[in-house]
């Protein structure tokens, strides 16, 4: 399995969103869910437009099979009550273009992204990278890692920091730091 990091500069993530919001907006609205809700791409390609028009999302995780409930960021909100505007309950927010309404698959949103991450330069990404983005940013946000361990569904504080990539932070910084 590739080793996959966190989105961690702004900049980037703008540009991410620039490049994908002239593209194609589904693909656009694929990323922004992605790091704003911190759920899995398991989640979030079966998400369908009635599932958007709440403030929340409700779902059974796929990879626990437990219920969660997520509240949507303001911003992620207003981003879907723009997308769903002519669209109907039963369709699919991250719709193919293969069949009838049907969602895309994991491997297609895999190509989203790496070819979004080509164009701004980045390594290591793949569909996994939102939700550790999503963690990261949150965890730098408000520090509480007890809080975005509950969040992401984890067992243990120290797999979390490690999971978003604080460790690899805190080892970078002692590296540029050292000196004999």
């Amino acid at each position: 399995m590739q080793f996959v990091q966190p989105i961690r500069d702004p900049d980037m993530i703008f540009e991410i969103k620039r490049y994908l919001n002239e593209q194609n907006e589904r693909n656009y609205m694929l990323f922004v869910t992605g790091i704003n809700s911190g759920l899995r791409i398991s989640d979030i390609l079966p998400l369908r437009v009635k599932d958007a028009k709440s403030s929340y999302f409700s779902i059974v995780e796929i990879k626990t099979g437990k219920k969660k409930r997520i509240d949507m960021t303001p911003q992620l909100q207003r981003e879907f009550k723009k997308y769903i505007e002519d669209k109907e309950d039963h369709e699919y927010l991250f719709k193919s273009r293969e069949g009838i309404n049907k969602p895309i698959g994991r491997s297609m949103a895999y190509k989203i992204l790496r070819g979004a991450a080509e164009y701004v330069g980045l390594d290591d990404i793949g569909t996994h990278t939102l939700r550790k983005t999503f963690g990261y940013h949150l965890y730098k946000q408000t520090g509480d890692v007890a809080l975005l361990q509950k969040i992401l569904n984890h067992s243990d504080p120290a797999f979390t920091l490690r999971y978003i990539g604080i460790d690899q932070d805190a080892m970078n910084k002692a590296i540029k730091q050292f000196k004999i």
